[in-house]
């Protein structure tokens, strides 16, 4: 397993970490198989989506924000229970198919860390898994 950090600046991000994931891959010399990828908190998710318009990533945070807003009468004495909902909704692991030592995507796809509760330095764990 391989732990990355990713630093967050915002309250809500997505950070696209393709970049980072493929080279943990390059890094094990895998080339075929599963690639885990793994957030460690209750307060951050996971998601794969489109990376070819960034106003995708704005229409998710804007949807997430009406769904769930911060501000909404919670019991949860820290303040963030939006960011534990959100994190629920996103989910915590994606898995990619690893071919020739490079993750299948679709087309526009790509994997992105969810921030709910930024800004923070994170972990995300990725495991490979040869085929």
């Amino acid at each position: 397993m391989t732990e990355l950090t990713v630093t967050t600046s915002e309250h809500c991000q997505f950070v696209n970490i393709d970049r980072s994931v493929q080279r943990v891959i390059e890094e094990a010399g895998v080339t075929d198989g599963i690639c885990v990828v793994f957030v460690p908190h209750t307060t951050a998710g996971i998601t794969i989506n489109e990376n070819a318009d960034p106003d995708v990533v704005s229409d998710m945070k804007m949807v997430l924000d009406r769904a769930v807003p911060w501000e909404g009468g919670y019991d949860h004495a820290e303040g963030n229970s939006a960011a534990h909902v959100k994190a629920s909704m996103m989910g915590n692991s994606v898995h990619v198919i690893v071919r020739n030592g490079r993750l299948q995507f679709g087309t526009w796809q790509s994997i992105y860390f969810c921030e709910f509760d930024g800004p923070r330095t994170r972990k995300v764990w990725v495991q490979i898994i040869p085929a």
